[in-house]
């Protein structure tokens, strides 16, 4: 007599079991069509990737960032040259030779011995070490970065063989290199690009051969393999794009090196010829008649130290920047 309340207790149990499963169910599908009709209305999805998060960095560099704003001004006065300067460039001022700054006479970094105003040709140099360090840099990333991926994807004796001659080369004296073309070659401006960029690929091709080592191994390049993709693609569609970080760092750090030698060898008297003429070749003359006109070297100097000093604080903070283990 027990047995059917306690059988009809249990139906009902399970009744109001199910009901409450099918309430739960319902608002949970409704919760997660809400949710897909914001994914669906939200225009854009906001992700974080290597290059996100390493301009995040960046922009938190202080140094880096005021870095940045200096190199942008320098840039634009080195373009806006003729048009910031008050005299043309080579136009010679009989009655002011060497006259120290005048503001009156608009001569700001005032004029050297021949009587030209220093401060355009001071806008002009820097218009001609900026274009020797990026050219130049140019030149010697193209050759380092090609070179030192295709000795680190091919790897054995390939490898081997070019990076000894990376090694040989080291050994060689590189200004006497670069000083030995300009002397044989003459002392041209496009010249002094290519000189200069053959001799400082060999650190970028090391470096990227290193970072090639550390990814030819990895699961896309496998696979790129796998599917039957030529050595030459691998390499400049593969190899290549996953290891500009610690390229785009070391350009920024080349480019200084690189105008700074230029400066050497205008100091030296092998560097751009007249009407041209380089920060380095200004701190030459200035050096000559420091004693005497110290402005013709004091304005040329500080543009150089300030120019370099930012493109090292920027190279550190890319590097910081970049670094995986900064994420």
């Amino acid at each position: 007599m027990n047995e059917a309340p306690r059988n009809k207790n249990i139906h009902n149990n399970i009744n109001s079991n199910n009901l409450i499963n099918n309430q739960l169910n319902n608002k949970t599908k409704q919760h997660n069509a809400q949710q897909m009709e914001v994914l669906a209305n939200s225009s854009t999805l906001q992700g974080r990737s290597l290059w996100i998060d390493a301009r995040r960095r960046l922009l938190k560099n202080k140094a880096a960032v005021v870095a940045m704003i200096i190199l942008i001004i320098f840039t634009l006065m080195a373009i806006l040259a003729p048009w910031i300067a008050s005299h043309p460039l080579d136009e010679i001022y009989w009655d002011s030779i060497q006259v120290a700054p005048n503001i009156g006479e608009k001569f700001w970094f005032g004029t050297d011995a021949n009587g030209r105003d220093l401060f355009v040709r001071t806008l002009y140099g820097m218009r001609v070490s900026l274009l020797v360090g990026l050219l130049a840099t140019v030149v010697a990333v193209g050759i380092g970065i090609t070179y030192g991926a295709v000795a680190g994807y091919m790897g054995g004796k390939t490898d081997m063989l070019m990076m000894r001659f990376v090694d040989i080369m080291y050994a060689l004296p590189f200004m006497f290199f670069v000083i030995l073309l300009m002397v044989v070659f003459g002392r041209n401006i496009f010249l002094i690009f290519i000189a200069l960029g053959c001799v400082e690929w060999l650190t970028m091709a090391r470096i990227v051969r290193g970072q090639t080592l550390s990814i030819r191994n990895k699961e896309f390049i496998e696979a790129a393999i796998a599917c039957g993709l030529p050595t030459w693609k691998i390499i400049f569609k593969h190899v290549i794009p996953n290891i500009l970080g610690p390229v785009i760092v070391y350009i920024t750090l080349t480019i200084p090196q690189v105008i700074m030698m230029e400066s050497f060898i205008s100091f030296l008297g092998l560097g751009v010829q007249e009407p041209l003429t380089s920060l380095g070749v200004l701190i030459s003359d200035g050096a000559k008649v420091m004693e005497s006109y110290w402005w013709m070297l004091i304005f040329p100097a500080l543009f150089l130290s300030i120019m370099l000093f930012s493109l090292n604080f920027l190279g550190d903070g890319l590097r910081d920047a970049l670094d995986p283990k900064e994420r």
